[in-house]
This record gives C-alpha cells, sequence and structure tokens, in this order.
C-alpha cells in the first residue's frame, strides 16, 4: 500500500487510486473544500482544498497544489498547516465569499450549512470587502425546492449531480466570467426524480426544502433516528427528521451498499402521510346503526377481542408493514389462516423470486449494479418502480467507457478528465419493454415487446449463452448482440421484477443469469418488488387474496392493507358482506377501515421501531423517531 507524508508523518493509504483530499479527509485532517463530493469525485472547480507539496525530505520550498486533483502515490509529501497554504485556503474563501449575502440567520441552510463550516475553518470571519454585490433573479423550480441564487459560491456540484450523475436534461449552468447561473433556461417544476439531491449537494443555501418551509425548524431542533423508505422495495436509507409530533423532513442516510448518498424524491417528499388530516388517530367503531363512532382504545380493544374469541379469525398481512407485524398477526390467528395481502398471481411472483435468489443465481445490490459493465432489463421501468435503480443503472451504463480513461491512465477520482473522455459513450445496455423508458436513452439497443415476447427473448438469450437451455429459433438474431455483449462483460447484471406480472418474465431473467453464470460467475439478477416488505410478505405467507376470497370467513383482521387497491373493489365488497366481524389496523383511513366493524389506529414507519426485508433480502431496521400520541400505537402491539 502506498505511503504519503503529511507534515513529515508517515500515513500508510489503505488502497490505490485515491487522491490527497479523500486521504486526508479519511485520516480526520481539517482540510476544506467545496466542490469534491465523495461520489463525483473531482473536478477542481472551488481551489479550497489547497495543500502544499514537496519534492522530498530537503525541499523546503515547495509549491500550492490542490489535493483534489492529486493521486495519493507512494512517497508523495504534503503539508496541510504550512503557512502558505494555510493563507492561500484563506483567500479563497474569501474571493468566494465577496458577492455571498451573509444572511445566515434567515437560511434555511442554517445549522448545518457546509458553508459556514468551511470559512470559520479557514478562518474567514470579518468582511472586507464593501462594494456592491452582484445579484441574480430567484427561479420557481416546482413545489419541492427553493431557489436563492446569490448564495451560490459556484462549486459546480448542482450541474455534476443533476446532469452527469443522475442524467437530467433540463439544468445547467450559464453565464460568463464571474456571472455564473445554476438553473433552468426558465421557471419550470424540474422533471428528474432525484432533483431533491440538490439540498443536499449543494453546501451553501441556493438550493433549500421548499417542503420544510411549510413547517420549518432549525435542524438542531430536530429529533431524528435511521430509518428505511418505505416508497419502494429498495430499502434505501434514509434520516426522518421531526418536532412537536411533526415530521418534516426525509434525508439521505448513507448506505455503500444501497442508496450511497442519495435517495429519490418520491423517498424524500413523500412524507406528509405522516402528518395528514386523514390519519386514523382514534379507534372506530360500528354502532347498531351501522355508523362507525369513536371510541376509547381499552373499549375497542375489549370488543376486538371480544370478536376473535367468538370463533376462529383469518389475518390479511400487508407488504407495507413490518415483519413484526405481520408476524404477530400470524401467530395469533395461525399460520393456515395467515393470508398475504396480495393477489396469489403477486404472491407467486415474489414467491419464484425468492426460489431464484434460494437456488444459485446471486442476487445483486444496488451498489453492485453501479459496478456493473453490462445491463439487460427484461420488462421493468426502473425510473417508475425503483427509482433508485434507474440512477443505479446510469453509472453502470458507463461503466465500460471509464476503461477506456483508465488504459490511459486517467484514475476514476479525477472526474473531468474521464467525463472528458467518456463523452456519449455508453456500454453494453439492452432494453426490453413494452413501451419507451426514460432509460432508452442510455440505451445500446431498444426491443418493443408484449411480456410473452419479452420473456421468449429472454429464453433465446439464455439458449445462446448456454445451448442446454430450449432454442427460439425466431429470435436468434436479436438475441445474439445481448449474449455477446454478456459475454465479454467483466461483471454483467440482468434487471428483472413483477411489474407485467409474469412469471415467464421471471423465470427468463433466471434462465440467462443461470447460463451466464457458468461463464462468468460475477454475474448477479435483480429483481424489483412492489413494496417496501414484499420480500418478507412472501417468506412467511403461502396463500394469497384470491384464496380468502373464495372462501368463507366469519372474521377478518386487516393489517395495513386497503383491499380494494389489491383486488377488484366487487369481489372485496363481497368478501366483507359475508363476513360477521371485520378489525382493521392501518394509520390512514381508507375504504377498509371505512367498512370495517372495528378499526384500530396503527403508527407509522416513524412512529414505531420494525424491520423490513428489500427485494435482495437484506433484512433492516427502522427506528422510531417519535412516539405517536395515544390512542395510536404500532399495529403489532
Amino acid at each position: 500500500m502506498p505511503t504519503i507524508y503529511i507534515d513529515n508523518k508517515p500515513y500508510e493509504v489503505k488502497e490505490k487510486g485515491r487522491n490527497l483530499l479523500d486521504v486526508c479527509l479519511s485520516l480526520g485532517f481539517n482540510l476544506p473544500y467545496f466542490c469534491w463530493h465523495p461520489a463525483m469525485h473531482s473536478v477542481g472547480a472551488c481551489r479550497q482544498c489547497a495543500v502544499k507539496m514537496f519534492k522530498d525530505e530537503k525541499d523546503t520550498k515547495g509549491w500550492i497544489t490542490m489535493s483534489c486533483m492529486t493521486e495519493a502515490k507512494d512517497g508523495v509529501r504534503i503539508s496541510v498547516n504550512d503557512p502558505d497554504a494555510v493563507a492561500f485556503r484563506g483567500q479563497v474563501a474569501e474571493w468566494l465569499m465577496v458577492n455571498h449575502p451573509h444572511d445566515c440567520p434567515i437560511c434555511d441552510e442554517g445549522g448545518e450549512c457546509h458553508l459556514q463550516d468551511m470559512t470559520v475553518l479557514t478562518g474567514h470571519t470579518y468582511r472586507r470587502y464593501g462594494f456592491k454585490k452582484r445579484t441574480h433573479r430567484n427561479q420557481n423550480l416546482g413545489p419541492f425546492i427553493n431557489h436563492e441564487m446569490n448564495r451560490c459560491i459556484q462549486c459546480y456540484r448542482c450541474v455534476r449531480f443533476y446532469r452527469d450523475y443522475a442524467g437530467g436534461r433540463d439544468f445547467n449552468v450559464f453565464g460568463w466570467h464571474d456571472s455564473v447561473y445554476f438553473g433552468r433556461h426558465q421557471d419550470g417544476v424540474l422533471e428528474s426524480e432525484f432533483s431533491g439531491n440538490l439540498v443536499e449537494v449543494c453546501p451553501t443555501g441556493v438550493f433549500t426544502d421548499k417542503t420544510l418551509k411549510q413547517h420549518y425548524t432549525r435542524k438542531w431542533d430536530l429529533q431524528t433516528a435511521p430509518s428505511i423508505c418505505v416508497h419502494c422495495g429498495l430499502g434505501c436509507n434514509t434520516i426522518p427528521g421531526e418536532r412537536y409530533g411533526l415530521l418534516r423532513r426525509v434525508y439521505a442516510r448513507f448506505n455503500a451498499d444501497i442508496n450511497g448518498y442519495f435517495i429519490c424524491d418520491r423517498g424524500r417528499y413523500g412524507y406528509e402521510f405522516v402528518n395528514s388530516p386523514k390519519r386514523l388517530r382514534a379507534p372506530l367503531v360500528r354502532d347498531s346503526h351501522g355508523h362507525p363512532k369513536p371510541e376509547r382504545r381499552e373499549k375497542a380493544l375489549k370488543i376486538a377481542s371480544d370478536m376473535l374469541k367468538a370463533g376462529k379469525a383469518t389475518g390479511i398481512g400487508s407488504p407495507r408493514a413490518s415483519v413484526e407485524a405481520n408476524f404477530a398477526l400470524r401467530e395469533l390467528v395461525g399460520a393456515d389462516r395467515f393470508v398475504a395481502g396480495v393477489s396469489q398471481r403477486e404472491l407467486d411472483l415474489l414467491r419464484s423470486i425468492i426460489n431464484v435468489l434460494r437456488g444459485g443465481v446471486r442476487g445483486a445490490s444496488l451498489h453492485e449494479v453501479e459496478m456493473s459493465d453490462a445491463v439487460f432489463i427484461l420488462g421493468e421501468d426502473p425510473t417508475q418502480s425503483a427509482p433508485m435503480l434507474d440512477l443505479a443503472l446510469r453509472q453502470a451504463a458507463i461503466r465500460k467507457p471509464k476503461e477506456t480513461a483508465a488504459k490511459i491512465g486517467i484514475p476514476e477520482w479525477h472526474d473531468a478528465a474521464v467525463r472528458e473522455v467518456v463523452q456519449l459513450d455508453r456500454g453494453p445496455f439492452f432494453v426490453a419493454t413494452p413501451d419507451e423508458i426514460k432509460l432508452d436513452s442510455e440505451a445500446t439497443a431498444t426491443h418493443r415487446f408484449g411480456p410473452d415476447d419479452i420473456a421468449r427473448l429472454g429464453f433465446a438469450v439464455a439458449h445462446e449463452l448456454d445451448t442446454a437451455a430450449p432454442a427460439v429459433p425466431e429470435l436468434r438474431d436479436t438475441a445474439n448482440p445481448i449474449a455477446d455483449a454478456l459475454k465479454q462483460a467483466k461483471r454483467p447484471i440482468i434487471v428483472s421484477g413483477v411489474s407485467l406480472g409474469s412469471d415467464a418474465i421471471v423465470m427468463a431473467a433466471a434462465n440467462v443469469a443461470r447460463a451466464l453464470t457458468k461463464l462468468n460467475p460475477e454475474t448477479r439478477v435483480f429483481f424489483v418488488v412492489p413494496d417496501c416488505n414484499s420480500i418478507g410478505l412472501a417468506l412467511m405467507a403461502d396463500k394469497g387474496l384470491d384464496a380468502i376470497a373464495t372462501e368463507s370467513a366469519d372474521r377478518l383482521v386487516v393489517l395495513e392493507n386497503d383491499l380494494h387497491r389489491r383486488m377488484p373493489s366487487p369481489a372485496i365488497d363481497a368478501l366483507f358482506a359475508g363476513t360477521t366481524d371485520v378489525i382493521a389496523i392501518d394509520h390512514l383511513t381508507n375504504t377498509t377501515t371505512a367498512g370495517a366493524h372495528v378499526a384500530l389506529p396503527a403508527a407509522t414507519f416513524a412512529e414505531q421501531t420494525g424491520t423490513l426485508v428489500n427485494n435482495e433480502g437484506r433484512a433492516q431496521r427502522f427506528v422510531q423517531v417519535f412516539e405517536a400520541p395515544e390512542p395510536v400505537q404500532a399495529s403489532w402491539r
């Protein structure tokens, strides 16, 4: 491993190919920076991370260099605390702050502002500049993000994330000389599914959370806890923040294996249901006239208990409820009377995915998707069904072209040079879907088929990889280029899921992965599932809603599930009509709670602690952020 010298002390670098800024920060040195980001790497735009570099131990003069643009090679000697380097960093901070409004007391970023931290770190505590400032007109960027361009220090993080990393095209940098503007060509809603990350990557208060403005509080007043996103099946890690019983915002929580530093806008801004006026805040019990009336918790629980004691009950679980809640319900009614709260078709698909992952085909984490150098999508639109998978696949699309930069000696952290080499080049990326998807922009080739033909294409590719697989002669010419590209890849990935409701597509993806694994053990498969605990539910349920719809049920316990979303309304209405007692447990009022004899209020993800199992079978804990007011409690209770 390389050994570098910082202020004449040796330090071992744990891995090759890192820049000096990255290494210094990991070693605990207080080195200021703005434009560098651990996911987007270096472009050398802000000049804030300057250090003094020396030729050897005899060199006492040295020269100023940017640590983010210098590789941590063996024998490198630098000084972080050299007076010249310290003075240079202080001057840069002062230049950057010349046009800044210094409006910290009214800025939404106050309290967690990277700019505040770095200016104090460099010693810039007094404003000498006394002339007219450059000012800009702010834009309306939609309902999620507030724009205050006058706070900008031109670090370029926003445009680099939005365009280079996330693939957005309606946001850019405009201007010339010292008048640079970051925004849209005109006012309008940002179109990217990841636009909310501008709030986190911006080191100043240019982009702030507009939803937080509606119930603003300073960051140090927020009560937070580690949590898991509940809006799709990927299990992204988040940090919800609460004050005075209101959930105020959700931020990304770093997880190297899943979402990294980012989350999608659905996960960031989809939290308001926790504060919704439609929350079920008190138990409801039907009176003798059939009207739901609020009731004390103790009495409502006694009524529900008497209902269950009167005879056997059937429990309907939920893919959006925790493992603990589903397990508690299964223990209450018995495993033979526990029903997954999804259709039999969806349950069969989920169990097929579990069997594939158990059967020797290796599933992929989102990080492993990013590292893949060949992609084959079968029947999924990741942008809609699992947005962070879209972001990971965009990184996979340029993984192969990045190898060209590596061959000519450009390290991956040198993002500006790597992007210059890559340009619009993309690696092997094949899409087979019924209609156009956003990821078509990254694709080598796209194929528009119905579900059955998508599956047949998958089987055809599997045959080209392994002749033992069944042949599909009429699709051989289409399958050949896909199979050849997958064969040549170092880390191929097959992406599929349940969106089209086709077991044949799932089996086709599994067949491609099995055939490819024989040639390359680094092959991975990635299955998209609909809900945050779909896999956890499928691991403990044997039958779906269709079974209960055809059976008589005297008593039902429905757990966090609006059944009218899962099956046709006439079937659910008929089920309720033939049921003596229905007990519904949920956090929002819906058609199921409205038809229940007893409705019990449940806590949301922010008000309880539990476990969710994501699409790859990874069990993750989410922790209670704040305590729900009585009589609301965790549904398993």
